[in-house]
């Protein structure tokens, strides 16, 4: 621990600098070509073999570090999309940052460690992206054996809960005309869109209180005096488990087809992004992780399933392999993710202190998978037991 600490002392300039720079370029999904670039030079110039547009996504990458003698094959990830209007208002700069900054310092510290340490790329989470999802069904997580993580928040958490998410477009067809001259002639899209909403807000006394529904009309028509020929909601469907999900996404769709069949139009669902699955915490490293950042004086608490959670593609790949998704407090608390306020944390002296501590606490973690046979064996075991 003291040797990765002080690696990580050492690498803090060009963390930092690797934060800022992603910071002030922020970068949609799949499009974080200057993010990915900043990442894969650093990893490169420290021994790294790097591969990029890995999985067939342009802006992915793995970038490989291999011992002398054979063992787990353990990833670190990093994330670096931006949001629409925020930008960097989730932290991922500083992800991205503090994840190649604690497999480096592994690898410094670990020259002749056994196995293989990795940074894995993984583009476009945000608005449904699953970047993910897409790397696993190409195969990129084929035989690794445990991955971890962390994001920046407004707390010090081991872990926190992710819900199951299906992202929805419901796209109404009706007929154009004039909204004066002849709008009985016309059959408006809009009051479709608008009415499907009134039926999601209907719905919402009788879902679970642990279901989340919230969208946005993406498309309400060109012209006030037209009546809207097309018209378009973009929605989030979320509950606690992806069966759950599913089962209400369908509820979603009578409903679409309810609005269609009032307003004589027309109405279409469809997919903007794979379903993101509930997320599964694995509970032996995240407190190997919490137990590393303490000794920093980090105030970390435990996992709280009942809290409140938004939804990442983690919770897919933690379905097929141990993970760690630990929070990092960056900001004051309350400050809500998503804002503006947290994207001016992102880019503070605070936030990059506490990414150095949060990237020890992830380099301790790996040593130990690395090294220890027990730890990675813990949690496997825990991983296969269905019940946890």
């Amino acid at each position: 621990m003291d040797s990765l600490s002080a690696e990580l002392a050492a690498l803090r300039p060009r963390m930092e600098a690797v934060s800022l720079a992603i910071h002030a370029r922020p970068e949609l999904k799949f499009d974080e070509f200057h993010a990915q670039q900043v990442l894969t030079r650093w990893l490169a110039e420290e021994g790294f073999t790097v591969t990029s547009g890995a999985g067939g996504l342009d802006t992915a990458f793995v970038a490989t570090h291999h011992g002398p003698e054979p063992g787990p094959y353990v990833a670190v990830l990093a994330e670096y999309d931006a949001l629409p209007g925020v930008g960097h208002g989730c932290g991922h700069n500083l992800i991205a940052a503090g994840a190649a900054a604690a497999a480096v310092a592994v690898v410094r510290a670990l020259p002749a460690h056994p196995g293989t340490v990795a940074v894995i790329g993984t583009p476009g989470e945000e608005m449904g992206g699953a970047g993910k999802i897409r790397l696993a069904e190409a195969g990129v997580f084929d035989g690794v054996d445990a991955a971890v993580m962390f994001h920046p928040g407004d707390r010090w958490l081991t872990g926190r809960p992710g819900l199951a998410a299906a992202h929805l477009r419901v796209a109404f067809t009706g007929l154009g005309a004039h909204a004066s001259v002849s709008p009985w002639q016309g059959r408006s899209a809009l009051a479709a869109a608008q009415l499907f909403l009134n039926a999601l807000d209907a719905m919402r006394q009788f879902v679970p209180p642990t279901v989340r529904l919230h969208g946005i009309v993406s498309d309400g028509g060109q012209a006030p005096n037209v009546v809207p020929a097309r018209a378009a909601v973009d929605l989030y469907v979320r509950d606690r488990t992806a069966v759950s999900t599913k089962a209400l996404v369908e509820r979603v769709r009578a409903a679409a087809a309810g609005a269609a069949l009032a307003t004589q139009t027309e109405a279409e669902v469809s997919e903007t992004g794979p379903l993101y699955a509930e997320r599964r915490n694995n509970a032996v490293l995240a407190e190997l992780f919490g137990d590393a950042v303490r000794t920093l004086g980090a105030d970390i608490g435990p996992c709280d399933p009942d809290a409140p959670a938004g939804s990442s593609d983690i919770g897919n790949l933690s379905q097929l392999l141990p993970v760690i998704h630990p929070y990092v407090q960056i900001a004051d608390a309350g400050t809500p993710a998503h804002s503006d306020a947290m994207r001016e944390a992102a880019a503070t002296p605070l936030a990059h202190d506490r990414t150095q501590t949060a990237a020890t606490g992830l380099a301790d973690v790996v040593a130990q998978l690395l090294t220890e046979p027990g730890v990675l064996a813990a949690a496997r075991a825990e991983f296969e037991d269905v019940s946890v």
